[in-house]
């Protein structure tokens, strides 16, 4: 059984506060992600949008959005 962040007292760790990818959010990272979706059980991600759309849900968790130009 887990325990959420607010029973355990724990801090989130993400979104980054950075607005934007770093380098180590590369192609072999999605590729990896994808990677363990199937081992799960998922299926593969044969179509490029599939493929853009993970990555875009990847970078959405990561990372905090940009802040719009006023």
């Amino acid at each position: 059984m887990s325990v959420n962040a607010s029973q355990s007292g724990a801090e989130r760790s993400y979104p980054l506060p950075h607005a934007g990818p770093g380098a180590w959010f590369t192609d072999s990272l999605v590729t990896s992600l994808a990677a363990v979706l199937v081992g799960y059980g998922y299926p593969r991600l044969d179509a490029q949008a599939d493929r853009a759309a993970l990555e875009s849900a990847l970078a959405a968790f990561l990372y905090k959005p940009l802040e719009k130009d006023r």
